[in-house]
């Protein structure tokens, strides 16, 4: 064994600084270039699966609603369920959804990307008001709100120089 290696480094500082360093060639090496940041195209594929997802669960609660209101039982239930045009095609929305979802897992990174989520509260929360009727409360409204803030809040540094 080489007396380097078995002397203990002297300076921790020195030590962590080439961690640092080895991290940060670590990611340079691993992340294309489209990724560092939320360019226009990143972000359109990214809201792109966020809203088609949400489309995708109004036709689902559509389609269970019509199933229960045809429903006589819990079996019968998940009958008009499986049947169902609108539960079929949320579950193709949501196919589609996904995949847009990797495209945009490939290019941004998830903690960037995932945030983007709460858009889909925002637009589910206006469609159930409007297209199913539902009663959405002030506060429902206001904690969306903080919800979308927060987003601002972690998606403002990755904008595109």
């Amino acid at each position: 064994m080489s007396p380097d290696a078995a002397d203990p480094p002297q300076d921790g500082a020195r030590g962590r600084a080439e961690l640092v360093q080895l991290a940060q060639d670590a990611r340079t090496d691993l992340s294309p270039a489209s990724e560092r940041y939320l360019t226009p195209l990143n972000l359109l594929i990214v809201i792109s699966s966020v809203a088609i997802a949400a489309f995708g669960q109004l036709m689902l609660r559509h389609g269970m609603r019509v199933a229960r209101g045809a429903a006589a039982d819990v079996g019968s239930l998940v009958w008009h369920a499986v049947t169902s045009p609108s539960v079929i095609g949320g579950l193709a929305v949501f196919a589609v959804s996904a995949v847009l979802w990797l495209a945009a897992l490939s290019r941004v990174p998830l903690s960037v990307a995932y945030p983007f989520n709460a858009l889909g509260y925002i637009g589910i929360l206006t469609a159930s008001a409007l297209v199913l009727h539902e009663h959405v409360t002030v506060r429902t409204w206001m904690g969306c709100a903080f919800v979308v803030a927060g987003l601002l809040l972690v998606v403002s540094g990755t904008a595109a120089p």
